[in-house]
């Protein structure tokens, strides 16, 4: 019968198991020398597309950057996240393009055109050179309603300066644009508090 295991045999054997795992992580990252401004879609049915996008933001201003945000749908709401990035003044561009989700306007020609619009300013945004890093909200619902062109949006990204990093949020995030991005994160809904008849709150929602 073998000796119990003590707690210093333990400790040993959890150093020598993270010491081969350290040494894996090492090699890993020592072998990414690529740098370059990356296109990055927050897609799926799950709640938190945009709140990602504007951590992100956090982390870049954090960093000294200068960012800039085209909303292509949300309208003009007063929401928290608009109200804390624009405390940090020349930093952050915010530009809300949009006149409010389809179904509220109700109006496809207005929709287009207000599209077209976000989209030039994302355009204009993009040659910016002090723009490191540009958020493109709800841009997947305007190609998911074909308000854009999706080869002219794709060409666009594909075309971008090379330090330039770009999020694109929004469900159902188009195939070409999926091959094009350098990271695709496809958020799941295994639980949403609006099925339990939960309003949207502040903070929360917006």
């Amino acid at each position: 019968m073998s000796a119990p295991e003590t707690s210093t045999d333990e400790a040993e054997r959890h150093k020598s198991k993270m010491a081969k795992r350290k040494a894996v992580q090492d090699a890993e990252v020592a072998s990414k020398t690529i740098k370059k401004g990356v296109l990055l879609v927050h897609t799926g049915p799950g709640k938190g597309k945009s709140t990602a996008a504007f951590g992100l933001a956090l982390r870049a201003l954090g960093h000294g950057w200068r960012i800039g945000v085209v909303q292509f749908i949300k309208g003009a709401w007063q929401t928290g996240e608009r109200d804390a990035l624009m405390r940090f003044g020349d930093q952050v561009s915010w530009h809300t393009m949009g006149e409010g989700f389809t179904w509220e306007t109700q109006d496809r020609e207005r929709d287009i055109a207000a599209a077209t619009r976000a989209f030039a300013k994302a355009r204009e945004l993009m040659a910016d050179p002090t723009i490191r890093l540009l958020i493109l909200d709800e841009l997947n619902i305007a190609l998911r309603y074909d308000y854009l062109p999706i080869d002219e949006v794709v060409a666009a990204l594909r075309d971008r300066r090379s330090d330039l990093h770009v999020v694109v949020t929004g469900r159902n995030a188009k195939p070409e644009l999926i091959a094009l991005a350098d990271g695709v994160t496809d958020m799941g809904a295994v639980k949403h508090h609006f099925a339990a008849g939960i309003k949207a709150q502040e903070g929360i929602e917006f």
